[in-house]
């Protein structure tokens, strides 16, 4: 692969015409063309191609793996795939577990951000956080959905009361 730069001309471009075919010897050069290869695309996954990632999914979902591949709309695979549950319970604390999920494919328009993992501090336990058995996480966390639901309907309910309508199903999250 190419490193290429702003001032670099398109191929099949010269230098004397400013990097633009066609243009008449005098006339003046537009703004500089960027190469095809400086546009965003799922082609800069390749960067994090064989490195451990961390991807938070529109459902809210917290996965953590090793990509090994990816496509043109930047479907994933993730092998050696954990899915990590954050709770806070009622008495301020903050619990954490990871399940084994093996290797994940993951559509790409699902995924809200990626980020790489800094392999040195892999092994840290999250900061304010504890790790906790993955049942006592569940049962936290369908206590904080339960009440989520429940400010959910209140509000659904109010804003119905003011707008004259319902808001069925609006930012409901499901797991």
């Amino acid at each position: 692969m190419e490193n290429l730069t702003i001032s670099d001309p398109p191929r099949g471009g010269t230098p004397h015409s400013g990097g633009q075919l066609g243009s008449a010897a005098g006339a003046p050069a537009g703004p500089p063309q960027l190469p095809p290869q400086m546009f965003t695309t799922a082609a800069q996954l390749l960067d994090l191609t064989d490195k451990k990632l961390m991807l938070v999914l529109r459902d809210g979902r917290k996965l953590i793996g090793v990509l090994r591949t990816w496509d043109q709309f930047a479907n994933l695979v993730l092998t050696s795939t954990t899915e990590r549950y954050f709770v806070s319970s009622s008495n301020d604390r903050r619990l954490f577990a990871d399940i084994p999920r093996g290797t994940y494919l993951v559509r790409g328009e699902n995924v809200l951000l990626i980020g790489e993992i800094d392999l040195d501090k892999d092994d840290d336990i999250p900061p304010g956080y504890t790790e906790a058995d993955i049942e006592d996480v569940f049962a936290l966390k369908k206590e904080e959905e339960a009440r989520r639901k429940k400010s959910d309907r209140t509000r659904s309910r109010k804003a119905g009361e003011l707008w004259g309508g319902e808001l069925e199903g609006s930012g409901e999250i499901l797991f």
